[in-house]
């Protein structure tokens, strides 16, 4: 399969990667690389094999097949400085998120807070969270950063 790094993070040595074909992302972790973890990055498009691990779908052989372009596939966002006040615009409007966004941001949260959960367990609260914010109109469909 060929898919784009969501994410990774270089010290516990895992991420994910978004199928070029759709459907969920997959488990990678440094364990299957067949490169230097350190030029691993968002954006960074990856050739591997599928296969089933102890906690779901993982990627193994992961070899790099292009470096990220810069200021495409990293989306030049930024996220907002905590406690700033421009989350909103002179209207008083809410900023939305695109929902790839919101789902990165999901998984860096969860990456953080509780890091022994599985990647099919990340999975499902992403889903079950971006329903929620799409039901409430939190999130638009649009493109992210991805």
């Amino acid at each position: 399969m060929i898919g784009k790094v969501v994410r990774f993070d270089q010290v516990r040595g895992y991420g994910f990667v978004a199928p070029d074909d759709g459907g969920d992302d997959i488990f990678l972790h440094v364990n299957d690389l067949l490169a230097d973890k350190s030029a691993v990055v968002p954006g960074t498009t990856m050739e591997f094999e599928v296969e089933m691990g102890d906690r779901g779908l993982k990627a193994s052989s992961a070899r790099i097949v292009a470096a990220p372009q810069a200021g495409r596939d990293s989306g030049g966002y930024t996220p907002p400085a905590p406690g700033s006040s421009g989350a909103k615009d002179s209207d008083g409007f809410c900023d939305l998120l695109a929902t790839a966004d919101f789902v990165e941001e999901i998984t860096e949260l969860l990456l953080e807070t509780e890091p022994t959960l599985t990647g099919a367990q990340i999975i499902q609260i992403r889903r079950q969270l971006t329903g929620i914010a799409e039901k409430y109109g939190w999130v638009e469909n649009r493109p992210g950063r991805r």
